[in-house]
């Protein structure tokens, strides 16, 4: 995070949120009243950044060359690269794979193991495991979400019912893993072990995601029981190059190495199986990474316009007043949660988030004699709930635009209403600050 210098706090630095609120979620409601099939898409959502964006350029007494120079930063600031980055790549495997035959190859694999009846609930158990394993959503989701997409079809399944347990599932283990973002940041402004972290956060976790699975397994039930197509040694070589990205990942290699040499093994047993030459492994590599046009400009925009708000004060006043409210330690897990979770709406990424909450948590933990672990698991958890929920996350963005690029559309809040597993979290987090009345290392 790059240091500033302070501004005056301003509660009116916010506007452009509730304007993008109103634009977006208002205009698409309009959209469905008047008849429209898939209301939501009636309403571009980097146009409604645009319309926000215009709005906070009109907060702050700065001369505009100053606000554009913010904005142009925000845009820049390296975890939107990193994120863009993702996406592209990200875009251009599931294509690829899926000209290879490897999802094809992959679902037909699942369906000789995994009962249909129990397939949507085997995709959350899975992703939970391969993201706590690799310490990332956003790789687990890129990896997993082309061969969920792949159920659809086979065993009539609703893409938005797959695609929620593969993103509820990766964020069970961003907010698990020992090597995650989040736990690092985590634990070290709050200055506490990973281990205890790890365990508190598990006694909120793992009963949230046990209730999440059989949430899904019921979902999925309803599934008719289908044949399984044969399976045999062209269908393994087929899955080598999704074996490869999760060893991969698994074995520390950066998200963006296992994505571009993952593409590259995809078209090359593609290549060696007949299933794709040289210039139509070259076409769906453009293809998919074009596909994820509309998923880079909301993530540039939404990156300029948090940081115009930020250094016009938003972020600052809700800190202020979010502090204000705190009287002691349960209510100051509370508003650590409060805060976190406001800050990672904003910036839409958790990791950042905790990053601006974690030394105002900590301040507020030593005054009001608070347990350090709960709340670095506090902040781990919260903002791995929100950042799971934003139509605009990292997340939500890059399923999307990989269902995108394998032609299937998928309404950002239709999958909203798939999540089951970040709000049965939430409320986990509710009953544990009601509730706990022991340090959670001692649980």
């Amino acid at each position: 995070m790059e240091k500033h210098e302070y501004v005056k706090p301003s509660g009116l630095a916010l506007i452009p949120f509730l304007v993008f609120a109103v634009f977006y979620v208002g205009l698409s409601l309009y959209a469905g009243r008047c008849g429209f099939e898939m209301p939501w898409y009636k309403v571009p959502m980097p146009i409604a950044f645009l319309v926000a964006s215009a709005t906070a350029f009109l907060f702050g007494r700065r001369p505009l060359a100053e606000k554009v120079d913010a904005y142009a930063r925000g845009m820049g600031e390296t975890n939107i690269m990193i994120m863009c980055l993702v996406f592209i790549l990200a875009g251009g495997f599931a294509t690829v794979a899926k000209g290879s035959g490897a999802v094809d190859a992959a679902v037909a694999i699942a369906q000789a193991v995994i009962p249909a009846k129990l397939m949507v609930a085997g995709l959350f158990l899975v992703s939970c495991l391969i993201s706590t394993a690799i310490g990332t959503s956003c790789g687990t989701i890129a990896a997993v979400t082309p061969i969920a997409l792949g159920f659809a079809g086979p065993l009539g399944l609703q893409p938005v019912l797959l695609m929620g347990a593969v993103i509820g599932g990766a964020m069970f283990g961003d907010n698990l893993s020992m090597i995650s973002d989040t736990t690092i940041a985590a634990t070290r402004t709050q200055n506490v072990g990973m281990r205890d972290k790890f365990f508190a956060n598990a006694a909120i976790a793992i009963p949230a995601a046990a209730a999440a699975l059989v949430v899904y397994a019921l979902n999925g039930s309803g599934v008719a029981e289908v044949s399984a197509p044969a399976v045999g040694w062209r269908e393994a070589v087929l899955v080598v190059p999704y074996l490869y990205v999760l060893v991969a990942a698994l074995a520390g290699i950066n998200v963006m190495a296992v994505l571009f040499s993952g593409t590259l093994l995809s078209a090359v047993v593609g290549g060696l199986l007949g299933r794709l030459d040289f210039f139509g492994a070259l076409d769906l590599v453009g293809k998919g990474t074009l596909g994820m046009s509309e998923t880079l400009i909301v993530a540039l925009l939404a990156g300029g316009l948090f940081r115009l708000v930020q250094e016009n004060g938003g972020v600052a006043w809700l800190v202020e007043r979010i502090s204000a409210l705190v009287r002691g330690p349960r209510t100051c897990e509370a508003g650590v949660a409060l805060l976190v979770g406001a800050v990672n709406c904003f910036t839409a990424n958790n990791t950042v988030a905790i990053v601006i909450a974690g030394p105002i948590a900590k301040e507020c933990s030593d005054r009001f004699h608070a347990v350090p672990v709960r709340i670095a698991s506090v902040l781990d958890t919260v903002s791995c709930i929100v950042q799971g929920l934003i139509p605009y996350g990292a997340q939500i963005l890059i399923a999307i635009g990989v269902a995108k690029g394998l032609d299937v559309s998928v309404e950002s809040f239709a999958l909203l209403t798939h999540l089951y597993y970040q709000p049965i979290l939430a409320l986990m987090v509710v009953l544990s600050v009601l509730l706990k009345r022991r340090p959670a290392h001692q649980l």
